[in-house]
């Protein structure tokens, strides 16, 4: 009958006693997930609060010289305005990356990983809520950037926050870290 058990996959009584001790350590990894995407989310949706309210339709405001300045702008497409006739596809994407996300969130025991996810899924809820409510309609909002570095294109705190989390997965993918916290040694 053991055999059988342990061939199914039915769990041993040390393995009974394992799994209440891994649980809560996989819910600390879902809250810090999702605490960091809250953060991400409400520090872009305030500071396009106050671009909207305090610097659309007025001169840019220079932060470091030409370097860098705070300019209102609204971006119907993607990374540097490109593909403005697809926001559309660009508003699927980003409730398809959220969904994603939540649904991986189950499988997580890593905390850098958490961390990425998070600022992925903050930044994605970011420019998810402009496209949703933002002019000109639903699903095909303007997104609202504001950081214009020069010679580089206008972004906001979504989209660091999405860079930011890609490269955290980049860097973890290489390291051989997964999301359920084992690690690969290639």
């Amino acid at each position: 009958m053991a055999e059988a058990e342990r061939i199914i996959g039915t769990p041993d009584v040390d393995d009974e006693a394992a799994a209440p001790a891994e649980q809560p350590q996989g819910r600390r990894r879902v809250v810090a997930l999702f605490a960091v995407a809250l953060v991400a989310y409400l520090l872009d949706l305030v500071s396009k609060i106050i671009v909207v309210e305090k610097l659309e339709h007025h001169a840019p405001i220079e932060i470091i010289g030409d370097l860098l300045k705070f300019e209102a702008v609204r971006n119907p497409g993607a990374a540097f305005g490109m593909g403005e006739a697809f926001t559309i596809i660009f508003t699927f994407i980003a409730a398809s990356v959220i969904v994603v996300i939540v649904r991986l969130a189950r499988k997580l025991y890593s905390l850098p990983w958490a961390i990425a996810l998070g600022l992925l899924l903050g930044g994605a809820l970011g420019n998810l809520t402009d496209r949703i409510f933002r002019s000109p309609g639903v699903f095909e909002g303007a997104v609202v950037d504001f950081i214009a570095p020069a010679h580089f294109a206008v972004f906001n705190l979504a989209d660091s926050a999405i860079v930011c989390g890609g490269v955290l997965i980049v860097l973890l993918s290489f390291r051989g870290l997964d999301p359920d916290g084992t690690v690969h040694k290639d």
